[in-house]
């Protein structure tokens, strides 16, 4: 599965460089920003995780400066150790930043939040809303463990291009909710 995985994460790497070379213009991620904004709005008394792009991934920090200036609560990952969930740090544009692991920028300091929406990063996904991230399965055991204590809305926001084949899943694989791109919205059909 490993093997079969990572085959799947170089050719949506492929495509999402190209799609992040193509960031001249810009209407790609404005039409995928206002597409996730209708997606989360209100955000008043929301609080929201986000992420602060690397590499090649697309930017959500349009989408997070205007749900805060809608009065959301945003935080942003930070890795607290392998093979642990994710914690998330409060953020706002203004936020002193200092890099963290994986070459990802972190608050220097601030509160702990506890979000009931993550906007989520990742290499591609399918359109059962099944998530093809990095291999560490930060995002899943955060989703797991968020789901516990409350519900949890996880929505992947990436370029149109990432999406692959129906993904093969794991037992520990946590499909999202919805993957929003520039062309639209895409939602998981429920049972």
């Amino acid at each position: 599965m490993s093997e079969v995985k990572s085959a799947l994460r170089q050719t949506a790497y492929a495509a999402r460089k190209g799609a992040f070379d193509l960031r001249n213009d810009t209407r790609a991620v404005a039409a995928a920003t206002a597409h996730l904004l209708a997606e989360i709005v209100p955000a008043t008394g929301r609080v929201i995780a986000a992420y602060l792009p690397i590499r090649t991934e697309i930017d959500p920090r349009p989408a997070m400066t205007a749900l805060h200036k809608m009065g959301a609560q945003i935080g942003v990952p930070v890795i607290a150790g392998a093979g642990l969930p994710l914690d998330f740090r409060r953020w706002s544009p203004d936020t002193p930043l200092i890099p963290g692991p994986f070459g990802a920028m972190i608050p220097e300091q601030g509160d702990w939040i506890i979000p009931d929406t993550l906007i989520v990063p990742l290499v591609g996904f399918d359109a059962a809303c099944n998530r093809l991230g990095y291999g560490g399965g930060f995002y899943d055991r955060t989703l797991a463990r968020l789901a516990k204590a409350q519900p949890v809305v996880a929505i992947g926001f990436a370029f149109a291009v990432q999406q692959l084949p129906p993904l093969p899943t794991e037992p520990t694989d946590i499909a999202l909710d919805a993957i929003v791109t520039e062309a639209g919205v895409i939602r998981r059909a429920r049972p």
